[in-house]
């Protein structure tokens, strides 16, 4: 999660796509306290990343921050049909996530909202974040403490 977020913000704010992997297991719940929306992102191309949804960043949220309202965010939409990745996945026994499954995850594990994007082509990015703010402005908890948004 936390790198598919981190690539999806630099993409967002520079115009980058940016790779690479982010392993922060023990410092991450340090960002979470008043997180006002979460992203937990998977990809769309890696059906185990989707299991860790609900295996892991789920519990993982809901565990440090229960009342806080979350997006599931399906990433790598531009691989979804590319060939070369389909090939793939088709050595493995395994498609593509298709919309309608991660659906059926964001009903399931009761996010708020079920988005797809691509930070490389960054198609469906932007309401991706439109949505996290529109969330995070909506959310009831706002009006407990002071006014503050931060996606995290």
């Amino acid at each position: 999660m936390a790198a598919e977020k981190s690539r999806l913000l630099i993409s967002y704010m520079t115009g980058c796509f940016q790779t690479g992997q982010e392993d922060y297991n023990r410092l991450r719940p340090l960002a979470y306290p008043q997180t006002d929306v979460f992203l937990i992102c998977f990809s769309l191309v890696n059906p185990s990343s989707l299991e860790n949804v609900r295996a892991k960043w789920c519990p993982e949220v809901r565990h440090f921050c229960p009342d806080t309202p979350f997006i599931l965010v399906g990433t790598k939409l531009d691989l979804r049909d590319d060939k070369d990745t389909t090939e793939e996945l088709k050595k493995t026994k395994q498609t593509p996530i298709s919309y309608r499954q991660g659906l059926a995850m964001a009903e399931e594990i009761r996010a708020v909202k079920y988005l797809e994007c691509s930070a490389l082509t960054q198609m469906g990015l932007k309401t991706v974040f439109d949505e996290a703010a529109r969330t995070a402005l909506n959310t009831p908890l706002l009006k407990k403490r002071e006014k503050k948004c931060l996606i995290a």
